[in-house]
């Protein structure tokens, strides 16, 4: 019998790192799709050790990982609610946005 399964295909590893005068750190992007280009899996962060210690140096993320969608923010997880993939990249932007106004 032949699978009609396909593995989730990463479409998206960017990481971009952040001159110390522009507010150091590195912002990470991953993105998975299916065979119909749905976003499977996802993880969007701003890295600085400089500003946290905590979760690997992981300031603000957004992910899917563990079976459920969540926020991470200066070491504390939170669940987020899904309705679709545009609306957790534009969240990560509005807080990442934020933070760098008050840094």
């Amino acid at each position: 019998m032949i699978s009609n399964i396909m593995a989730d295909k990463k479409i998206i590893d960017e990481t971009h790192y952040i001159a110390t005068k522009r507010g150091n750190g590195q912002l990470r992007r991953e993105v998975w799709v299916d065979g119909k280009n749905n976003v499977t899996r996802y993880n969007l962060a701003y890295i600085n050790h400089n500003l946290t210690q905590t979760d690997n140096g992981r300031v603000i993320g957004y992910d899917n990982q563990h079976g459920y969608h969540h926020r991470h923010y200066f070491g504390k997880v939170n669940d987020v609610k899904f309705s679709n993939f545009e609306a957790i990249e534009q969240a990560f932007e509005d807080d990442w946005t934020q933070l760098r106004s008050k840094t």
